[in-house]
């Protein structure tokens, strides 16, 4: 909201049946009797000075999602509870706040609350923050009650809409005199179904712990992440580094118990002037096989570190091993070196990933033979080191140019036909005469592809030489028809 708006009274409308109503309200509105549900003449009636705007839901809830991304600085198990809220689940997390500076001797939920809606308020946001043992209590003590009183014990005097419940529902509890969440307490579970059906006694449970209430965060949550606030911000190479080697430590030891290797690890840095809508500088670290050496892994990403700017300083390091693969123990060799089931080495793994990582994943292949007879599909590219069956070796005594046009190049030539090989060719509008020649050899496609690669069922390839000593690979498309002028393709050089 403007600044110049938040002094004065300001509602968001929306139009439902044909009416202009109340969906969103200031403070200043909200003083002056105006709720959402009001018409806009209701509203005007109560503040005729009221300030209005259209309502827009869609870039609302993408704002919600960018403040759920956000919260993953507490935790990563985030999720939007439209339309206005975001529920984190922090068990496990809140303890990293233990020593977080906040007034007074907080302890670490205290001050993780205190945190995140400091932060939103500081932001321009209007944030209250519950911490409840189910994520139901929360919803209602952070909208009816005290969000400082997590026990569930206080559920009993709120309203009956802190369970979530449809207002045509609240409505005939409150006229069988039902008014509070403790009301229902004495009441048989068989009659309230009866009458109100099941979705009253679920959100009951839910509320009180009695039916789980799983949260589904927006983004995947690794299996295997770690976590380092710092007391006071960092900013010197050194220190981002030697805070990296921890985290890398700490990871590794877990993914030792799980008897797994990392494949690829992200590493978010926030900052202290990171913005609720700004995302986390990330760096992302691929292996070529599972992998949980520190040391191996902190020499990897030195480079990449140089990215990170820290600006007035780093508060928070998270690393997460987005991938992993199964990994047990490796024999070492009497030289301490380990050598796995494929003969590969620490050593030469290690230089494959430096090399992808400045050259990029796919600079660094090898080429394996793939079951073809066409040029172009006999060869396949892998992973360096990724484990393949044995392949079937390419046949021998069928010579093949070491370089191919991708895709064959048109050329015009003249030839004997049906089945002679070319006199000469233009190529790139220069003309080679050709001084030797071998051929044809016929190639067609797998039945699985009628019309080949090129839409070209049959080939005739020769082996030509120029007068200059220079060699090409040809081919004739297609069979020969009469009154058909054939075509003619370069396809590669020989050596």
């Amino acid at each position: 909201m403007p600044p110049e708006l938040r002094a004065r009274p300001f509602a968001l409308l929306r139009t439902e049946r044909q009416r202009r109503m109340v969906v969103a309200v200031n403070r200043a509105a909200a003083s002056a009797g105006i709720a959402p549900g009001h018409t806009l003449s209701d509203a005007r009636a109560l503040e005729p000075a009221l300030e209005v705007a259209e309502a827009t839901p869609e870039a609302d809830s993408v704002l919600l999602d960018r403040i759920v991304d956000w919260a993953r600085r507490y935790s990563p198990w985030t999720a939007a509870d439209e339309p206005d809220g975001v529920v984190i689940d922090i068990t496990g997390c809140a303890h990293l706040f233990a020593n977080h500076p906040c007034e007074g001797l907080c302890e670490g939920e205290t001050a993780l609350a205190a945190d995140l809606t400091g932060r939103l308020r500081a932001a321009g946001f209007s944030a209250r923050a519950a911490i409840a043992d189910t994520p139901a209590a929360a919803w209602g003590l952070v909208r009816f009650g005290s969000p400082e009183d997590r026990r569930l014990e206080r559920l009993d005097g709120l309203p009956l809409a802190a369970l979530r419940l449809p207002v045509e529902m609240v409505e005939g509890l409150h006229a069988l005199g039902l008014r509070r969440i403790g009301d229902l307490h004495a009441m048989p579970r068989a009659g309230l179904a009866a009458r109100f059906g099941g979705r009253l006694l679920q959100r009951y449970d839910q509320a009180f712990g009695r039916l789980d209430e799983p949260i589904s965060p927006r983004r995947p949550v690794p299996e295997h992440r770690e976590r380092l606030t710092f007391a006071e911000p960092i900013a010197t190479p050194e220190s981002i580094a030697g805070a990296l080697r921890h985290l890398l430590g700490r990871l590794c030891k877990g993914l030792e118990a799980a008897g797994q290797g990392v494949r690829r690890l992200r590493l978010d840095a926030h900052r202290t002037d990171q913005r609720v809508d700004d995302e986390p500088q990330s760096l992302t670290l691929g292996t070529s096989r599972p992998t949980r050496d520190p040391a191996a892994l902190a020499r990897l990403a030195a480079p990449l570190l140089e990215r990170i700017d820290p600006g007035p300083g780093l508060e928070t390091l998270v690393l997460s091993a987005t991938e992993t693969g199964p990994l047990t123990a490796i024999q070492t060799g009497i030289d301490g070196e380990g050598i796995d089931g494929q003969g590969i080495d620490d050593r030469l793994a290690e230089l494959v990933d430096r090399l992808a990582l400045r050259l990029g994943e796919r600079a660094v292949l090898r080429l394996v033979p793939r079951e073809s007879w066409l040029p172009e599909r006999c060869v396949a590219p892998l992973a360096p080191v990724e484990a393949l069956p044995l392949p079937k070796p390419w046949p021998a005594g069928r010579p093949r140019p070491l370089r191919l046009l991708t895709p064959p190049e048109p050329i015009e030539a003249t030839a004997p036909l049906p089945d002679d090989p070319p006199l000469q060719f233009v190529w790139r509008g220069l003309r080679h005469r050709v001084s030797r020649a071998e051929g044809p050899e016929r190639i067609e496609c797998e039945w699985w592809r009628p019309e080949g690669s090129l839409g070209l069922a049959v080939r005739d390839y020769y082996r030509v030489e120029d007068g200059a000593g220079r060699r090409f690979w040809l081919f004739r498309a297609g069979l020969y028809r009469p009154g058909e002028w054939p075509r003619w393709f370069l396809h590669g050089f020989l050596g």
